[in-house]
């Protein structure tokens, strides 16, 4: 069964789902795929929730709030948002590895460096024997490669990150980790009663645009 992970470095909660996807059994068989999470939010009309100033501090404080829960290190970058692209493209000149994802959120969401940059990436790059960092994002091979990633992720209909397909169900966000979990043990669960039911529930109202 294909098992694609599609993350943007922006996301405090793909860092902190990245680290339980780690100790599941599968880990190995999971593709980490490298996405531009604004591309998403503009292709569906979206704001991010940092973007949304009276959610923004809720939304950090509840990333926070997981991290401490699970365990897990969590510093902020120096600013947030931030663009991603440098080092989602990074990520895919790297070879988009598990031990290059694991790098390069280690240096933004553990150690809380900035990754908006060539500059800022610098050090990660050369741990990744990729000297020149500015060179190795600006190949169009790698922009393409992005585009890629990310026009697959919205035809598999993809709306926000992490997200983890497991085949071709879509599971949304580090808090749903204990459902993707189940899902993978027993891959019938979703064909069982209210489960199978809800899959074709009738919309009872739609607001006006």
């Amino acid at each position: 069964m294909a098992l694609r992970w599609y993350f943007d470095f922006v996301s405090p909660f793909a860092y902190l789902h990245w680290q339980q996807l780690k100790a599941l059994p599968q880990f190995k068989n999971i593709v980490p795929v490298p996405i531009a999470f604004g591309a998403v939010l503009h292709h569906l009309g979206n704001l991010g929730p940092a973007e949304i100033p009276a959610k923004r501090l809720f939304t950090y404080r509840q990333a926070l709030w997981q991290a401490r829960s699970a365990g897990v290190t969590l510093r902020f970058p120096p600013g947030h948002p931030f663009n991603p692209l440098a080092a989602l493209r990074l990520c895919l000149a790297a070879g988009a590895t598990h031990e290059t994802v694991d790098l390069l959120f280690n240096w933004i969401w553990r150690d809380g460096h900035a990754g908006d940059s060539a500059a800022a990436l610098a050090l990660p790059g050369a741990m990744l024997d990729i000297a020149d960092v500015a060179a190795a994002i600006s190949e169009p091979s790698v922009k393409e490669a992005l585009r890629r990633n990310t026009d697959a992720a919205l035809a598999a209909g993809v709306f926000g990150v992490p997200t983890l397909a497991i085949g071709s169900e879509l599971f949304w966000g580090n808090d749903a980790h204990p459902l993707m979990q189940a899902v993978l043990a027993d891959p019938s669960l979703l064909e069982q009663g209210e489960w199978a039911r809800i899959k074709d529930l009738p919309v009872a109202v739609e607001r006006s645009r």
